[in-house]
């Protein structure tokens, strides 16, 4: 033992020290390949969920074409027996084949009304579907509101029968030219005031334009109907969405006329909104650009199409 040297004394004294680094050293490595054979999983787990999340979402797009082909060409068949509908129900009202009864004047008159609120069903379906598919483009072009406030209500005079609601177009207020799809600006605003009158039974309808900013204009369609209270505000403008009362369970319909209104708006650059009450009135707000971007550039027009 007196015969150790320094060297071999101090090579006995870090033994131990080496061992434990050594053990530690193990340990680690080991406990780095368990997080790697962990990570390893994880991985293979996400690209699973990656897979099948692209196989879910290729299932839903065919799902929502299937949809889309499904409702464009029921609308196309539907309009053919509407159309003779129509057709024979303006043969009586013009009395061609001989005089009416009071009550069969009234019966021809819920025949017109019916076929022409199945119409517009149909119609808002088919568009539906061209916008989910991706089949509607903007054609924007120059035109003056106060002509598509003149189309409207040259649309609208025969339609309400109510002597007790009044439909009323204000004079735009300093609203310009504007450049824009102007069939598309008018359905939104026939969708508008339809529903309005829908829900209106007494005071009035009013529609008006005013520019909100150097870029904007705003359109409004306000009413004195039954108003839709604050908790269904948030779903009004979704597909197939329906409030739940007395005269909307009489009235029905598809549900898609706002909101095929909001995805009118949306392609025209802007957006819809909604202020109303319960018992107070409603007023449905669009907002678009003055002008709107598009590949094609302006071309004039004489009057809009409604």
């Amino acid at each position: 033992m007196n015969d150790m040297t320094e060297q071999d004394l101090a090579a006995a004294g870090t033994a131990p020290q080496t061992q434990e680094l050594a053990q530690a050293l193990a340990a680690s490595q080991a406990e780095v390949e368990a997080l790697r054979a962990e990570l390893d999983e994880t991985n293979r787990g996400v690209l699973a969920l990656y897979a099948e999340l692209d196989a879910q979402a290729d299932n839903l797009r065919q799902a929502t074409e299937l949809k889309s082909r499904f409702l464009a060409y029921m609308s196309h068949e539907f309009r053919t027996p509407i159309g003779a509908i129509q057709s024979i129900a303006r043969i009586l009202q013009d009395r061609i084949d001989g005089p009416l009864t009071e009550e069969q004047e009234k019966q021809v008159r819920f025949i017109q009304t019916t076929s022409a609120e199945f119409a517009d069903m149909v119609n808002d379906l088919l568009d539906l579907a061209k916008v989910e598919a991706g089949r509607i483009e903007v054609s924007p072009a120059w035109f003056e509101m106060v002509d598509v406030f003149s189309a409207l209500r040259g649309m609208f005079k025969p339609v309400i029968t109510n002597p007790d609601v009044v439909l009323i177009f204000e004079e735009p207020q300093n609203v310009p030219k504007l450049v824009s799809d102007d069939r598309k600006l008018a359905q939104i605003l026939r969708n508008f005031i339809s529903n309005a009158l829908k829900f209106t039974q007494h005071g009035e309808i009013r529609v008006s334009a005013k520019r909100i900013s150097e870029t904007s204009v705003q359109f409004a369609v306000a009413d004195t109907g039954i108003g839709i209270a604050p908790e269904f505000h948030h779903a009004i403008f979704r597909d197939y969405s329906q409030i739940d009362s007395p005269i909307q369970k009489r009235l029905r319909g598809t549900g898609l006329g706002l909101s095929l209104s909001k995805r009118l708006a949306e392609l025209l650059g802007g957006d819809v909104a909604l202020e109303s009450e319960a018992q107070k009135g409603s007023t449905f707000y669009v907002t678009i650009p003055i002008s709107v971007t598009a590949a094609t550039p302006p071309v004039a027009t004489e009057s809009p199409s409604s």
